[in-house]
């Protein structure tokens, strides 16, 4: 989104209107698909259901499983297929991103690697940092959280690697190479949703 933001500035001054067109609607469409998680997880929450932040999830299985049976359709026709396939991504991207980041209370936002980034070098920072005496002078102790560091970095060698799989499996396979992550989601988000139908039943 930081790109996509960029480059909308970028295209609006230098009079691209059709790209800064493209940017507003991405943005949109991740915001929008954000809004969408608050609701479905709100909505859940509120009635007391334990697939509060599976249904998301569902959702996003299943347009993850669109993009897969679509894209190589869609891709004949480039038209059509870029446009629709940054609202479908952006979208999914942000429900993804709006899911991690409720139920870790704003902690983690998985697709935001600058910010991971940053707390990876504030922690290490804090890590390298030489307490000359452990009060000083205002009686600060600087210490590392050792266990968010290992999240972080975490987090972001498997963004890396998850980028080099998808890459690899879309050179080799196509978009059909989405379908195997668009059933892991399926599944995880499948027994709290089924629990809750067997409550209903």
């Amino acid at each position: 989104m930081s790109g996509i933001a960029s480059g909308l500035a970028r295209n609006s001054v230098f009079g691209n209107v059709a790209l800064a067109i493209a940017g507003v609607i991405s943005l949109l469409s991740f915001a929008i698909g954000a809004g969408c998680t608050a609701i479905l997880v709100n909505w859940g929450r509120r009635r007391v259901m334990q697939s509060a932040y599976a249904l998301p999830l569902m959702l996003e299985a299943g347009l993850l499983a669109i993009f897969a049976f679509s894209g190589s359709y869609l891709e004949m026709r480039r038209w059509l297929f870029v446009p629709i396939a940054a609202i479908l991504l952006c979208f999914t991207m942000g429900l993804q991103n709006a899911i991690i980041t409720k139920i870790s209370n704003a902690e983690i936002r998985t697709t935001h690697i600058t910010g991971i980034v940053t707390d990876i070098g504030i922690e290490l920072g804090k890590l390298f940092y030489w307490n000359c005496s452990s009060n000083g002078r205002g009686g600060i102790f600087v210490r590392a959280d050792r266990k968010k560091l290992s999240l972080l970095i975490l987090l972001l060698v498997l963004f890396v690697g998850g980028g080099i799989l998808g890459a690899v499996g879309f050179r080799h396979v196509g978009y059909i190479f989405t379908l195997p992550l668009a059933a892991l989601l399926a599944i995880l988000a499948a027994v709290p949703v089924f629990d809750d139908l067997r409550i209903l039943n």
